[in-house]
């Protein structure tokens, strides 16, 4: 069975995207042995300047980089990443499991990501040209995964 990580950044504070989240992670289960982590999103000023923003995605970063599993195939959603409709997203992921036993998906902080962890990612996916909510993403993300493995396993889910 394929081992499945999810790293984000931050932590959820809305009860409803957080069961949400937990539940497409339940259902994932079925296809992937999955784990779920966090690393502390770092906090910046109430207006902070550009300077401020990097040095916390740095300090994320390199946390976020400690916490992959050695050897997994690491997706980074950001948006400047490539986008795929959820067919392409299912034949990415057959590919991909055919050389990894390891997937881990990163989700960035409000700030998003840092340059370093999305040139050590194998994967940059975008789910949006628009900004989404950080906690919106993970659900997001969550059930794009499940759909994606559902559909690879002739489940129904995806009709």
């Amino acid at each position: 069975m394929i081992g499945l990580t999810f790293l984000c950044a931050g932590r959820v504070k809305e009860k409803h995207f957080a069961d949400a989240t937990a539940e497409y992670i339940k259902r994932l289960g079925a296809y992937c042995d999955v784990s779920f982590a966090e690393v502390r999103e770092e906090r910046t000023s109430e207006n902070p300047s550009d300077a401020e923003i990097s040095a916390a995605l740095r300090r994320e970063g390199a946390e976020i980089l400690a916490k992959i599993p050695k050897g997994a195939f690491t997706i980074a959603l950001c948006v400047e990443g490539k986008p795929l409709s959820t067919e392409e997203f299912a034949e990415t992921l057959r590919t991909i499991t055919l050389d990894h036993s390891k997937l881990c998906v990163v989700i960035g902080s409000s700030n998003g990501l840092s340059g370093d962890v999305k040139r050590a990612a194998q994967l940059r996916l975008s789910m949006s040209k628009m900004t989404l909510p950080h906690a919106l993403a993970r659900v997001m993300a969550a059930e794009q995964l499940y759909r994606a493995f559902n559909l690879l396993n002739g489940g129904k889910y995806h009709k």
